[in-house]
């Protein structure tokens, strides 16, 4: 009866293929990041290795894409510097990072003042409530410099 148990066990585990393509399938990983959540189920050393290796081959693990679907998913909401840390905590190459980084700074006081627009709406009335706006930018991700123009443009659009 064991044998039956065990054999019937075995035949509905899933491989590490397997479970990186159902990973795959929900949202784009970074290969550190699969590694880091399959490496539990490696049975015998470079498994996974193998695993991941013949899914990049085959472009189920592309890290370009990875990147790009952090900054369409997260570059209307947070500046460089945050999307700079999750790109860096996903294990991407520090060139690709550096690009997109590059690629948001360009927009971002134009970010930054949307994000502003919909939290606040309306130029601060006194320095305690300038520094609530500059801390809420600040924490969001966006440079001093973006956050300046944004809150020194604020009084000038509703002076007018």
């Amino acid at each position: 009866m064991n044998n039956i148990v065990n054999s019937v066990q075995t035949s509905f585990t899933i491989s590490l293929k397997g479970r990186a393509l159902r990973l795959l399938s929900g949202c784009e990983y970074s290969r550190a990041e699969l590694v880091k959540k399959l490496s539990q189920f490696e049975t015998t050393p470079g498994e996974l290795g193998k695993a991941l290796d013949e899914l990049q081959a085959k472009d189920f693990i592309n890290e370009q894409r990875v990147v790009d679907s952090v900054l369409h998913r997260r570059s209307a909401k947070l500046g460089a510097a945050r999307i700079k840390q999750e790109l860096q905590s996903k294990g991407l190459d520090a060139g690709a990072v550096l690009d997109a980084v590059d690629l948001l700074k360009s927009t971002e006081v134009e970010r930054a003042r949307e994000v502003w627009r919909k939290k606040f709406g309306s130029a601060p009335e006194n320095a305690a409530e300038r520094g609530k706006q500059m801390r809420f930018l600040m924490s969001r991700g966006f440079g001093s410099e973006a956050i300046r123009k944004v809150i020194s443009g604020a009084f000038e659009e509703f002076e007018e």
